[in-house]
């Protein structure tokens, strides 16, 4: 089989950070028994959320978070899979932490970690410090990236990542309203790569997790309040061809705009937008 399988979680995310660790771990063997190379959690799924599990920081032990973390790591090495997996990122007291994605391979290293850059205005007033990197990584010869939940709202975001040459974009979150859905898709269709969501089980009111394509569909979506779905990202799909192998070429060639200026023409009736 061609491509990569990847998992999809749709964790119930706990204020008990041992609960959420538990949680992880098990979504992550279930992730490896269906032949996963990655697994993705949503925002905030080791410590919990601000405004939701944690009203202050003052509540997280932070090094149980710790403990959990590198129980992960462990468990990362010895299941060969990568997890990209929210969870608030510690400072240096006073700092408030990063709300974070953290990239562990599939050695149980911390090979990189996302920090959210465009954070709300109740979250970089209370709760958290920006970040101000893209992190993308490369698995078996995907490149993905990452990005956080209200970050949905900064179309510069997706089409960085764009830029950067990722073909799967992790999107986890902690989704406040149902249009979140499809701005998710209009990215993955606009940019010509695969938006993965991984969201807690609290919002699937709003919207399940899942997989959407570089046409704007659903290639898995989970049902209900299921914890995994586990599907494969194939660059070689026919279904695949114009998004990859045209739309996102022409669309890069078209943003240069030399394509357009070496076409201008010399016409009073194109300088004059009065003329009938």
């Amino acid at each position: 089989m061609t491509g990569i399988r990847v998992a999809i979680a749709q964790p119930a995310i706990s204020a008990d950070v041992r609960v959420n660790g538990k949680t992880v771990r098990s979504l992550m063997r279930k992730a490896a028994a269906g032949r996963a190379r990655l697994v993705q959690f949503p925002e905030g799924a080791l410590s919990g959320y601000a405004k939701e599990q944690i009203a202050d920081w003052s509540q997280v032990d932070w090094e149980v978070v710790r403990g959990e973390l590198e129980r992960v790591m462990a468990l990362a090495a010895e299941l060969r899979l990568w997890v990209v997996l929210g969870s608030a990122h510690p400072l240096t007291p006073p700092h408030r932490p990063h709300n974070s994605l953290y990239v562990i391979s599939d050695a149980g290293e911390l090979v990189d970690r996302y920090d959210k850059r465009f954070c709300s205005a109740t979250e970089i007033n209370h709760f958290y410090s920006p970040g101000f990197d893209p992190v993308v990584f490369d698995v078996d010869g995907y490149r993905f990236g990452c990005a956080i939940c209200v970050e949905i709202n900064f179309p510069q975001v997706f089409s960085q990542y764009e830029r950067l040459g990722v073909e799967c974009l992790l999107l986890s979150a902690y989704p406040v309203d149902s249009i979140f859905e499809l701005k998710a898709r209009a990215y993955a269709a606009i940019n010509c790569y695969w938006v993965s969501m991984s969201l807690p089980a609290q919002t699937v009111d709003l919207m399940p997790s899942g997989l959407i394509t570089p046409t704007g569909t659903y290639a898995a979506q989970l049902s209900g309040n299921s914890g995994l779905a586990v599907t494969t990202l194939d660059r070689d799909d026919p279904a695949l061809t114009i998004p990859f192998q045209h739309a996102r070429a022409w669309r890069a060639t078209a943003l240069k705009g030399d394509i357009y200026r070496t076409r201008a023409v010399d016409d009073p009736r194109s300088r004059d937008h009065t003329m009938l």
